[in-house]
């Protein structure tokens, strides 16, 4: 390395898409620093981002916790497990998550020193001429040069306008995650993959969940069919689910916090203890980009990038949440580590259109590639096979039956075009299905593919089976 510069390469930001970035730079023998400027509420600095410290990690750690008080209310009993009074210990389950994220943020700095990678704590702006400025914890300023920067700053909460956050009555999904008490009363503004996932919480825990979304459809990202059953399972649950409620104001008091909002029937108003804003996320650029440093923001607050996720300016890259794509952590790790071969010389792909989606509610939800929707309105014949869990023997024993599995299928060539699943670890099966179309299987692939018995995988089985109505175990085929 020159003697000009100070590292091969800076990245800034240690997400999920940072901190992998990082790591695979060093192993192809670069000397990198990886700079994150993430506080917790008691104003330690830890890696992770958004993902690990207030998102994904300590969001499922209360989901398997909410979900087990549930069954052992609701379930046990059928299983001939009798557990008596049943008490709640919402602060124990609190520490229990924040301990798994304390474990899961310090073996991220133990894998960035452990690949040699330079851990930095503060906050990383980007200059002329891939110079970093890098404020630390202590105020201190210095400069980095490098002979490529990443950029991968992540995302924060959106907030409307409507509804500023206040940190007690009205809450982001950070302040979700962290709620001392169960509310008798609680809303979600916007019942997405974030919305669903915290509302099942705080309902399966004894709220009273009313979830407004402005949108007419739950979930219409997802397959019609995927989000119709979901939302019979949501409402089984007990989340009042309105759609097409557009909200205009809220007031916190005393008495708690007072929502307006619309529907088909005119203006409406409920009053809750706590509610929660969780309308999706938007990039974070805060201080990130200085005077000079060439790299554009489109109109929605994304850095531009092409399809390699260079910015246009030399040696520049960004990845994860703050370019455009899906929010998921899994996408911006796959960009993280294809950016640092490329930097290296080395080959690298990512296959944007084989992105594998999840919520983590019960039943589970997942999905890969393309809807019904989709393919009519791209005038593609296809042909569609379902199994539904009721068939499955392993799904029964769990008391799981809940869900299907649905597989689309090109009618010409039989390829595999996309894969929908609600039942039982969903995100677990999904993987089979994006590796088999990751290799252009067909549905025959999958036929011809034995699978253990019994294992809830048999299900993805049978559903390709039923796309040529040759299932053995369904009897609705």
């Amino acid at each position: 390395m020159s003697d000009d510069f100070d590292y091969d390469v800076v990245v800034i930001g240690g997400g999920p898409a940072g901190y992998p970035t990082a790591i695979r730079a060093a192993q192809n023998g670069l000397k990198v620093a990886c700079i994150d400027g993430w506080k917790n509420r008691d104003g330690s600095s830890a890696f992770g981002g958004t993902c690990l410290n207030a998102g994904c990690i300590p969001s499922k750690a209360l989901l398997e916790s909410s979900e087990l008080w549930h069954r052992a209310r609701h379930e046990f009993a059928v299983h001939g497990i009798k557990a008596g009074n049943l008490s709640l210990d919402l602060a124990a389950m609190q520490k229990r998550r924040a301990a798994i994220v304390r474990s899961m943020t310090g073996g991220i700095a133990s894998l960035l020193k452990g690949a040699g990678v330079a851990p930095m704590f503060g906050t990383g702006k980007l200059l002329a001429d891939r110079v970093v400025e890098l404020t630390g914890t202590d105020g201190k300023v210095s400069r980095l040069r490098a002979r490529h920067v990443v950029l991968a700053s992540g995302s924060v909460p959106t907030e409307l306008k409507s509804l500023p956050f206040d940190g007690k009555q009205i809450i982001d999904s950070w302040g979700a995650l962290e709620l001392e008490a169960v509310p008798k009363r609680l809303c979600v503004i916007g019942a997405g993959v974030i919305g669903l996932e915290l509302g099942s919480v705080w309902r399966r825990l004894g709220a009273e969940v009313v979830m407004l979304e402005a949108l007419e459809s739950l979930l219409p990202m997802a397959d019609v069919q995927l989000a119709t059953e979901a939302g019979k399972h949501f409402r089984k649950l007990g989340l009042d689910i309105r759609l097409g409620a557009k909200v205009s104001g809220a007031a916190a008091g005393p008495d708690g916090v007072s929502v307006q909002y619309t529907d088909s029937k005119g203006a409406q108003s409920l009053l809750v203890d706590t509610l929660i804003v969780a309308v999706g996320r938007r990039p974070y650029t805060h201080g990130l980009l200085g005077e000079g440093s060439g790299v554009r923001v489109d109109e929605r607050g994304f850095i531009s990038v092409d399809d390699h996720c260079a910015t246009g300016v030399e040696n520049v890259w960004a990845v994860g949440d703050v370019v455009r794509g899906p929010m998921l952590a899994h996408k911006g790790k796959d960009e993280g580590v294809a950016v640092a071969d490329r930097i290296a010389g080395r080959y690298a792909h990512v296959n944007y259109a084989l992105i594998p989606s999840v919520i983590y509610t019960a039943p589970e939800i997942a999905w890969v590639g393309q809807t019904e929707a989709q393919l009519q309105a791209a005038h593609v014949e296809f042909k569609v096979g379902v199994f539904p869990f009721a068939a499955s023997g392993r799904a029964r024993a769990m008391e799981s039956s809940a869900g299907f599995v649905k597989l689309i299928a090109a009618r010409a060539t039989d390829e595999i075009l996309g894969v929908h699943i609600i039942g039982p670890l969903a995100g677990e099966l999904i993987a089979e299905a994006v590796l088999a179309m990751e290799f252009r299987g067909s549905a025959e692939d999958l036929q011809r593919t034995i699978h253990a018995h019994p294992t809830l995988s048999e299900a993805l089985h049978e559903a390709a089976l039923a796309a040529d109505k040759r299932a053995i175990d369904n009897l609705n085929r």
